[in-house]
């Protein structure tokens, strides 16, 4: 699917090591006190995300895409990368031993817990990263590769500029709390499609579910590897001030999608916001493939979360994540009994009328069937003369649930959703199947 580059990899690699040993040699040693977190914008959500076809790398739908954010654990896509390059150059074999270091070992969590001196093979490292997402390993391989970990990062930093990644700063390996790591969900996505094209033979560590170490079973983090047909990875992230964040992939018919869910509230709300993104991203790929013009925007519904978030006071790994109670002060999914008016209710009360026509309107794609029908009632109660002479449905297919007004001519169709567009309601038109 994808071309593999051709540049001279072995003279980049060595040109780079040689300028990130310069670069880690008069780099400051970060301070052992916490460091304060880029000042964001306090207006604008955490919430960022992108959605690219991974063939061709057009992008499909994109919201506040190239803004600074927190990459947290996604950060180890990076350290992988780096060492599936070592592999495929032959400096390093699966089989090779990385040897915990007195700081690796020091790592907050997650982290696997070898004692400084003891050791694991690549393999294993591989997938306690990918797995595990833990930060000892991820620190440990920096210091095999590079010698240090301020050297891996800049040369972390140099191979990103070299993919493209163009608002990108690594200055550690794992993920772990640094103001000074930032990314975006643009270039997060471009190091996503990066890591599959350039070593395919090693995407598939980015779909293991689970591995057993030391006679101890592991599970990951990415419940998607099981909840969402044709997902195979690639990696969870979470801190306090990333908020939940996931490069993610997936398959269906032949195309890939590649997604980046940023400053989610949730694990639940990233992977379902995931799973929505992919989803919808899929069917307007079909649709295109019929001639119909359309994007992902027009067709899924975003809800966003408002309101301030309670989190746990402490800075936390992936897996770190019992007890943790998300409040917001302001539920999009939970309006309230909506009211309905006497002339609304007398309008429900007569008989339905025949359908016109074949043609429908989509205003929204949900994770359940009472969201969709939600939806219906919100529309229905504010542009009750646009969509008056339509039948709500609700579509159920692949896990989404679609909100339409049916039975519509194709110039009525055509006219709803243009105005309901005008009043800032995502819609799309359908025509007969």
């Amino acid at each position: 699917m994808f071309a593999k580059l051709t540049s001279a990899r072995s003279v980049l690699a060595a040109a780079g090591l040689a300028l990130a040993t310069l670069i880690g040699a008069v780099a400051p040693a970060p301070a052992s006190a916490a460091i304060p977190y880029l000042q964001l914008n306090a207006s604008e959500p955490k919430y960022a995300a992108i959605v690219i076809d991974a063939n061709s790398g057009e992008v499909l739908y994109d919201k506040r895409a190239d803004s600074p954010r927190y990459p947290a654990s996604v950060t180890k896509v990076m350290t992988l990368y780096l060492t599936f390059e070592a592999l495929g150059e032959g400096r390093m074999k699966l089989t090779d031993r990385v040897v915990m270091s007195p700081r690796a070992a020091a790592q907050a969590p997650t982290k696997i817990g070898l004692r400084p001196g003891d050791s694991m093979s690549v393999d294993e490292a591989i997938k306690a990263m990918t797995v595990k997402s833990a930060n000892d390993v991820a620190v440990a391989m920096a210091e095999r590769l590079a010698g240090s970990e301020s050297r891996f990062a800049a040369l972390m930093t140099l191979r990103g500029q070299e993919l493209g990644m163009r608002n990108t700063r690594f200055v550690n390996a794992s993920g772990l709390p640094d103001s000074r790591q930032i990314s975006t969900a643009r270039d997060l996505a471009i190091l996503s499609r990066a890591v599959m094209r350039d070593f395919p033979q090693y995407y598939s560590y980015f779909s293991v579910r689970g591995f057993t170490f030391r006679g101890n079973y592991i599970k990951g983090h990415n419940r998607l590897l099981d909840n969402m047909e044709g997902f195979d990875g690639l990696k969870t992230g979470y801190t306090n001030a990333s908020g939940f964040n996931l490069a993610g992939s997936a398959v269906r018919d032949g195309r890939r999608l590649i997604a980046v869910v940023l400053g989610g509230p949730s694990t639940a709300w990233r992977d379902n916001n995931m799973e929505d993104l992919l989803l919808t991203g899929f069917d307007v790929m079909k649709r295109r493939s019929r001639g119909e013009r359309t994007t992902i925007a027009a067709n899924i519904y975003e809800d966003e979360p408002s309101g301030p978030i309670d989190r746990p006071s402490v800075e936390q790994g992936d897996g770190d994540q019992a007890g943790l109670k998300i409040v917001l002060t302001e539920n999009p999914h939970n309006p309230g009994p909506m009211k309905v008016s006497p002339t609304l209710r007398a309008a429900q009360a007569k008989p339905a009328k025949k359908p016109q026509g074949e043609w429908a309107v989509q205003v929204g794609a949900f994770k359940s069937k009472s969201l969709a029908n939600e939806q219906l009632k919100l529309v229905r109660g504010r542009f009750a003369k646009v969509v008056a002479d339509a039948e709500a449905a609700v579509e159920g297919a692949g896990g989404t649930f679609r909100a339409q007004f049916q039975g519509l001519t194709a110039d009525a169709a055509r006219g709803a959703c243009s105005t309901l567009k005008a009043k800032r309601v995502p819609c799309m038109v359908l025509s007969p199947r």
